[in-house]
């Protein structure tokens, strides 16, 4: 089959690899019919993510159609149209059972890799390094499917591609990410990042009941897109956001603030920014979390920090004093996916939200490696890409 494959930073090509097959009874392989590339997989294609193979298959945001069923599946046959978490879970284990499914503990193989950088490991991800499983990722045109009893989501009939594919990470994500603001009538909650995720988090956080999202990028295109869903939107390079929040909000600060970006925030933002990419370029330190740093300080007493951004190591210079002082709370995860999936199927069907406005781009797996590349440098006002197999 062919699938994008990866071979160091920048590198990432579409090759002839083996077809998956089915390896446990609890399996089932789909075709592939829609995937697409996540802003987290940015991270890979920048080299930022440890532990990468050359030739490891990349992707983890899929659905399709089930073509092989291993014989212990129970909910799912040939020819049903399913979209796949990112995170793999097992669905029996301490934290599954809690519903807490990305901290599975029998998804990832390699968790004592992970253990040794993190303390303790996560689930297995799809296409995300050997650190959290070396599993093959989708964007492929046939992807294996572990655990395939607590995973995919079966799709109803009516629905695009389009319309559900989302329900396998960025939707999940952004939603999280409101969620955890515990939003209140009359809110206003600030969100760093209109990519994908940070543009999931606005429509959800006016789902949830915000009065106000206030959104930050520098991107025209990413900051109409969060305009047209009714955010307040500030450029960054343009404006001190601090000072801009604190007018917005009457001197009090955001009820609750999202770091949609993570590790790689821009580097000329500030001087603190740029120190940070000055560290990690002669690694002195692992990430960039300038955005942390802002969302800390223009967070309200007692207002809440919900952080979804990837950051894969150590962070300095955070301002704790701060946050203690003032009360905050911190949220953050790698999305239990399976968790949200049911209640945003339903948002779906019922209309209340069609997660494909974010897509501008689409394409074939040949096209991919090209248009990893204007994603990564937001060409072509390039926000989200789709891939058909």
């Amino acid at each position: 089959m062919k699938a994008l494959t990866w071979h160091g930073k920048s590198d990432i090509r579409c090759e002839s690899v083996p077809d998956p097959r089915i390896e446990d009874a609890q399996d089932v392989i789909i075709k592939v019919t829609s995937c697409a590339i996540c802003g987290s997989d940015l991270h890979i294609y920048d080299g930022v993510i440890p532990d990468m193979h050359s030739g490891d298959i990349v992707g983890h945001e899929t659905m399709g159609e089930v073509v092989e069923v291993g014989s212990g599946t129970k909910n799912l046959k040939v020819g049903d149209r399913v979209v796949v978490p990112f995170t793999i879970s097992c669905g029996e284990c301490f934290f599954c059972k809690r519903g807490f499914f990305s901290a599975c503990e029998r998804s990832n193989p390699d968790k004592a890799k992970a253990e040794k950088l993190w303390g303790h490991s996560p689930a297995g991800l799809f296409g995300y390094s050997h650190l959290l499983g070396g599993y093959p990722g989708g964007q492929a045109e046939y992807l294996r499917v572990p655990y395939a009893d607590v995973g995919p989501i079966k799709v109803p009939d009516g629905l695009t591609d389009e319309q559900v594919l989302f329900l396998s990470d960025i939707f999940p994500t952004g939603y999280m990410a409101a969620d955890f603001c515990d939003i209140q009538p009359g809110d206003t909650i600030a969100v760093w990042g209109c990519g994908p995720v940070g543009q999931m988090a606005i429509k959800s956080a006016f789902l949830l009941g915000a009065e106000r999202v206030i959104a930050i990028d520098t991107v025209p295109e990413r900051l109409a897109m969060a305009q047209a869903s009714g955010a307040i939107t500030l450029n960054f390079m343009d404006e001190d956001i601090y000072d801009r929040i604190q007018d917005l909000t009457n001197g009090r600060g955001a009820d609750a603030s999202i770091d949609a970006v993570g590790s790689e925030a821009h580097g000329m933002a500030s001087f603190d920014s740029l120190i940070d990419r000055v560290k990690q370029a002669t690694f002195m330190g692992t990430d960039r979390p300038h955005v942390l740093r802002q969302a800390i300080h223009c967070t309200r007493n007692f207002g809440t920090v919900s952080i979804v951004g990837v950051y894969g190591g150590f962070v300095d210079k955070i301002p704790m004093g701060s946050a203690i002082n003032r009360g905050l709370t911190f949220r953050m995860a790698q999305t239990p996916v399976q968790r949200y999936l049911p209640l945003l199927m339903e948002r779906i069907v019922k209309g209340e939200i069609d997660p494909s406005f974010v897509i501008t781009h689409t394409g074939t797996l040949e096209d991919g490696p090209d248009l990893y590349k204007t994603f990564r440098d937001k060409q072509d006002s390039c926000i989200k890409v789709v891939l058909k197999p």
